[in-house]
């Protein structure tokens, strides 16, 4: 499963980082060619990409902050940041706490829905049962949801 690119590290092809991530090749040559990456993607004798375990992790949390909402030009902005190198771990802390304060509100507005479709599920659970003894439940697409 290891490509030639590496003799002592851990050293994938594109088609096994993928797979190892869960994102498509064309997810990550996108990623490497828009400056998504930490560091550039090493490449083997033959030219193909090989990555690496750190390249991995780094595909990962951008995964994560592009699947919680973080658009490309800030996840853009935070690897610009990583790649500077030390001194900006301010603006990194203030980039990532405010994401998190957006990933927060998404998660209160998603439990606020899911709040309204456990509403649904009691009403059709009584309805249900109330059904073999005749009630009307044509009420039930007007009624209010819960918040």
């Amino acid at each position: 499963m290891h490509s030639e690119a590496d003799t002592d590290a851990m050293s994938l092809t594109i088609a096994e980082a993928a797979e190892q991530t869960g994102l498509t090749a064309h997810t990550l040559r996108y990623y490497e060619r828009d400056g998504l990456m930490r560091t550039p993607v090493r490449r083997s004798a033959s030219g193909h990409r090989a990555y690496d375990e750190a390249d991995l992790s780094w595909i990962t949390l951008i995964a994560k902050l592009r699947a919680t909402g973080m658009p490309i030009r800030v996840v853009k902005q935070y690897a610009a940041l990583v790649r500077t190198g030390t001194g900006n771990e301010a603006e990194r802390l203030d980039l990532l706490r405010a994401h998190r304060e957006h990933v927060l509100r998404q998660l209160a507005e998603m439990r606020s829905h899911l709040g309204a479709i456990d509403h649904k599920i009691d009403l059709y659970e009584g309805l249900t049962s109330s059904a073999l003894q005749g009630v009307d439940s044509s009420h039930d697409d007007t009624t209010a949801t819960a918040s």
